[in-house]
């Protein structure tokens, strides 16, 4: 086996198939295609009809799946990072990568391969040669984290902020917190703990499994801090980031402030394995954002912020707040964020208030849950994405700096479409 696919259409020669049923399409009924496509082994519930090759038949696939990854986990001797927290998963584990990059062969989850099948499979695309990975872990109820520590063993735990997400199954902030720190329970022997301490839940914890956490973030009370915090906009984020009696003065090419503290977390992993200052500098200042994550467009008229890759209150604050640092006047078109319990009104009206507080000129909510944002911002609630696009050209003027922000389900990546094909 030289591969471990879920998707049919990804097999190669040597892959070995999952066989799992979803929502709209079963495995099980893609083996014998798989087999023809090079696949030398299918994991599967049910055996196939005219089976050729060899599979290997358990009660459950995804279960199986996991044990495996455990395994494959188990023969490396190396670093291995785990990332979670309500906000910055991705832009921490992506810096995580630049920096650690510099020093060691890295490995890091692709895409938003995070959750219990997600995780398995970035454990098992690990190279024979990595000397490090990054691995983001994501979840959405209890015992989900717990599960995804078994198999990733973290070496060094990196939590960055715990917010107003998946209220739905965690109840509270700190339902959120106890959740998130799963990710202990299974941490290896000796590993280190790095918090966000300026996150009031994390910033209380100050033992974990006998060890001290290291904390950081923009208070000088963290080991790791930044002063001079300088937003340029599309010129990045320039500031001096501190510890151990060490100032590095570094920019990050990125926009919003909380790429900062995403910077920290990377810098404190990489002092523990042994980075040197130039390597750090040179890692924070290689970071590469990715995919509708604040990605920054220029159509020729305006400039979109591409941030629709998920939402929620947390993240949304932060993205005002980033948009707020670019010049002339600024739009947000915002919708629905998923999944926040029974306080998801006042808390879409909230977000909608902060908008306006922070002075966003014109707000443009999508959704059903959106109305309680404009409401708060406010400003003017669409139905559907067609009803805001048929407004958009009278409401948009050259030269606005647009963020666009919703949960993944809400499909705003039609609306940075759009913009990029109508205004260019």
């Amino acid at each position: 086996v030289t591969s471990v696919e879920r998707d049919s259409r990804q097999i190669k020669d040597g892959s070995l198939f999952l066989a799992i049923k979803g929502g709209r399409v079963d495995g099980h009924d893609f083996i014998e295609k798989c087999y023809e496509q090079g696949a030398v082994c299918a994991l599967c519930e049910k055996a196939p009809a005219n089976a050729e090759k060899p599979y290997i038949l358990v009660p459950s696939t995804l279960d199986a799946v996991k044990d495996i990854a455990k395994a494959y986990r188990e023969k490396f001797d190396i670093p291995i990072v785990g990332v979670s927290g309500s906000v910055g998963k991705t832009s921490t584990k992506e810096m995580l990568y630049a920096v650690l990059s510099q020093k060691f062969r890295t490995h890091k989850t692709q895409g938003n391969l995070n959750n219990e099948l997600g995780v398995p499979l970035t454990l098992l695309a690990m190279p024979e040669d990595a000397e490090a990975a990054v691995i983001e872990m994501g979840i959405s109820g209890f015992g989900e984290m717990e599960r995804l520590s078994r198999m990733v063993q973290p070496t060094i735990c990196v939590l960055t902020i715990i917010g107003c997400c998946h209220l739905e199954n965690l109840g509270d902030r700190d339902g959120v917190c106890r959740a998130k720190t799963e990710m202990f329970l299974h941490a290896r022997e000796n590993a280190a703990y790095i918090l966000n301490g300026d996150d009031d839940k994390l910033g209380a914890i100050h033992d974990v499994n006998g060890t001290e956490p290291i904390f950081f973030g923009l208070s000088e009370k963290n080991r790791y801090h930044a002063e001079n915090i300088a937003n340029n906009g599309e010129g990045g984020v320039s500031c001096t980031l501190c510890f151990d009696g060490t100032q590095l003065d570094v920019v990050i090419p990125a926009i919003g402030s909380y790429m900062v503290s995403n910077a920290l977390a990377a810098v404190a992993a990489g002092r523990l394995l042994g980075l040197t200052v130039e390597e750090l500098k040179n890692g924070v200042q290689a970071y590469k954002t990715v995919g509708s994550r604040a990605n920054v467009i220029n159509t020729g008229r305006l400039r979109v912020i591409d941030d629709c890759y998920n939402a929620n209150p947390t993240s949304v604050s932060a993205s005002i707040d980033s948009l707020q640092n670019f010049g002339g006047r600024t739009v947000a078109i915002l919708g629905d964020m998923k999944e926040l319990g029974k306080d998801e009104l006042s808390l879409h009206f909230d977000t909608g208030r902060y908008a306006k507080d922070k002075g966003v000129n014109l707000v443009l909510a999508v959704g059903p849950l959106a109305t309680e944002l404009a409401r708060g911002a406010d400003g003017m609630w669409f139905e559907s994405i067609e009803a805001l696009k048929h407004e958009l050209p009278d409401l948009l003027q050259d030269g606005d700096t647009v963020l666009v922000k919703a949960s993944h389900s809400m499909q705003f990546e039609k609306i940075t479409a759009y913009i990029k094909d109508n205004f260019t």
